[in-house]
This record gives C-alpha cells, sequence and structure tokens, in this order.
C-alpha cells in the first residue's frame, strides 16, 4: 500500500515536498516513481528512482526544480518540488514496479501499485 502526503495549495515559485510512505518489508525491492494527472490529461511520469536510489529519471518539464529522493530504512519516497508554475497544477501519484526488468517506472504501465494521489495546486 503506498500512501502519498504533502501536497496543497502553493504560489507561483513557492515549494512542496511530497512524500510516499508504503507499508510492507519489501519496499527496495520496488523502484518508484511519480506520475501526475491534470484535468482532462492523460497521467504522465514526473520523475523516477531506481531500487537503491542511485539512479534517478526526469521529465524535461521539471529537470532542475523537481528532486526526488527514497529512503529504503523508512520505506518513503520523497518529491521536492520548487520553482513551481501553474502547470505543475494536478494529482501527483506515487508508484511501484516490482518487475525486475523495469530499472526505474516512466510509464504508468510499468507500475504494479498505486498511491491514491495528494493535490497540488499552484496559483498565479
Amino acid at each position: 500500500q503506498l500512501l502519498e502526503s504533502g501536497g496543497g495549495l502553493v504560489q507561483a515559485g513557492g515549494s512542496l515536498r511530497l512524500s510516499c510512505a508504503a507499508s510492507g518489508r519489501t519496499f527496495n525491492t520496488y523502484s518508484m516513481g511519480w506520475f501526475r494527472q491534470a484535468p482532462g490529461k492523460e497521467r504522465e511520469f514526473v520523475a523516477g528512482i531506481t531500487r537503491r536510489g542511485g539512479g534517478t529519471s526526469y521529465a524535461e518539464s521539471v529537470k532542475g526544480r523537481f528532486t526526488i529522493s527514497r529512503d529504503n530504512a523508512k520505506n518513503t519516497m520523497f518529491l521536492q518540488m520548487n520553482s513551481l508554475t501553474r502547470e505543475d497544477t494536478a494529482v501527483y501519484y506515487c508508484a511501484a514496479a516490482g518487475s525486475a526488468i523495469v530499472f526505474l517506472p516512466t510509464s504508468p504501465h510499468e507500475c504494479d501499485h498505486w498511491g491514491q494521489g495528494t493535490q497540488v495546486t499552484v496559483s498565479s
């Protein structure tokens, strides 16, 4: 089970830190990712991280502004979001990919487990 937290309303240029808490003892066997979905749009990749946290990947739209990280000892993943813009407004989902052939998930189809989502709203 995945549970996101940390969303909310923030002004443009501000920051938020999302957390994703995972239950169970196998967190470090999953590569993880953050995805987002804005109204009327498809769910899109935001950032991904490998099982041990040594590798990361970002969508071009967030590169240099967002940072993904994980703490396997605490079964938690994070997304630090800086310099937020209105285009970042969406529901943000954390996801886990259990397949050994997925280095880190960059597509929703690669993910086996999803959180319920947390709303991020950026006002101008």
